[in-house]
């Protein structure tokens, strides 16, 4: 039997939510409050540091969520289908809250001087998929700089996609940066097997 969300739990999915739909700095703790069906006041018993704390620890949740997904589906599926699953989970999203809902770990890099902090769990989500799938390439063959390069041209090229989707209510963009991710990896990897070998390590 499954437990249930505890009130603290369901702001930071509400928090969540909203952020990736209006922004941290439109979101206020009254919005997350009544989308949560919260008590009022509990908000300051469960992030006592305000809203701050609840853009830090909302955007941390998110990106740890997206990071176990990647995580999982690069040691099941490997690089061009996570790559794949990654542009699919957002383009539902998209189209599923006709064009309102964009990326929560964005929202926090994007939130003002109001919440520094979700500015830093932004950060390191984004370097931990970027490591992640950079780890997954080298392990696939490719060299590690090379790796690298690709794992940012990759979340940077989904994420600038997301806005344009959003801002255009159309999935074309995510459309076109699906094939040319897909192509460039696959790219990648069949010349990472041509070659046979590695020039570099990861980093320690």
């Amino acid at each position: 039997m499954s437990k249930r969300p505890t009130a603290r739990d369901r702001m930071l999915l509400s928090a969540v939510t909203l952020f990736r739909e209006r922004g941290v700095d439109a979101t206020s703790l009254a919005d997350v409050v009544a989308h949560a069906d919260a008590p009022r006041g509990s908000i300051y018993h469960h992030f006592p540091g305000g809203k701050s704390q609840l853009a830090e620890e909302a955007t941390h949740r998110a990106g740890g969520l997206m990071g176990s997904l990647i995580s999982e589906s690069l040691s099941n599926k490997g690089p061009v289908e996570t790559l794949v699953l990654i542009i699919d989970l957002f383009r539902r999203e998209l189209v599923e809250t006709d064009f309102s809902s964009g990326c929560p770990v964005a929202a926090g890099a994007l939130s003002s001087g109001e919440c520094p902090t979700a500015k830093d769990a932004a950060g390191e989500a984004f370097s931990s998929w970027e490591a992640t799938i950079a780890a997954s390439l080298w392990q696939h063959g490719v060299r590690m700089s090379r790796a690298q390069s690709v794992a940012t041209m990759s979340i940077s090229a989904i994420e600038g996609a997301l806005v344009l989707s959003r801002a255009q209510r159309s999935t074309q963009a995510l459309d076109r940066v699906a094939a040319e991710l897909v192509a460039m990896a696959e790219d990648v990897l069949a010349d990472a097997t041509s070659t046979g070998r590695r020039a570099d390590a990861p980093d320690r």
